[in-house]
């Protein structure tokens, strides 16, 4: 049951609140500031794809383990879309590519459900090359107690039905961790209960 829920309902479920009008606006605060070769990291459903710059962009390579999201990824693409984007099974935290490879690592909603985030950021870093940008939007731990308290009391239920998605875990200090400092924001979205509303988004840069 749970390899069905995780592999039929979960995507869809993702593409679903992935897709959503409040979450498209805060995409666009990250996603178009790419720059160069781009990687993305959890990239299925390609819910970013038209936020791009194509003239500041040269090429995107996204990578996802769900086989039902990179399947929605291939199918939202337009016709000239082929050669600028390509997606390939993947995991965050064991990336198929020499270091410095890339000049931008953008991750949005990805980082709360990878099986090990510090790797994933590890690995993030080790593709990028000198002075590239790590740019991020991703939920996590509210700054407030009373948000905090029900994200520890849901968490357990919450991954299991949401694909390994965490609700406590750190997102500008994990970032921050691995790339030695970052710039970022965060607020909680109108419209949505509080703990799981707190967003995080920014940038850092390799060294």
């Amino acid at each position: 049951m749970a390899g069905f829920w995780d592999r039929h309902v979960v995507p869809r479920i993702v593409g679903c609140c992935c897709s959503q009008p409040r979450i498209a606006e805060q995409r666009r605060k990250v996603v178009p500031r790419a720059r160069g070769r781009v990687l993305e990291i959890g990239a299925g459903g390609g819910a970013n794809l038209s936020l791009y710059d194509r003239s500041a962009v040269q090429s995107v390579t996204g990578i996802d383990p769900s086989a039902e999201l990179r399947a929605r990824a291939e199918a939202a693409m337009a016709p000239d879309d082929r050669g600028f984007f390509e997606i390939r099974e993947g995991v965050a935290e064991e990336l198929p590519f020499p270091a410095e490879s890339f000049d931008t690592v953008v991750s949005t909603f990805t980082l709360c459900s990878v099986a090990d985030q510090a790797r994933a950021l590890a690995e993030a870093r080790r593709v990028l090359r000198p002075g590239g940008a790590f740019l991020f939007l991703e939920h996590g731990r509210a700054p407030d107690a009373g948000p905090r308290k029900w994200q520890q009391r849901l968490e357990p239920v919450w991954k299991r039905l949401m694909g390994n998605c965490h609700l406590t875990r750190p997102v500008a200090g994990a970032v921050a961790g691995s790339f030695g400092s970052c710039a970022s924001e965060g607020l909680y979205m109108e419209k949505m209960p509080r703990f799981m509303g707190w967003i995080e988004y920014g940038e850092a840069v390799r060294s």
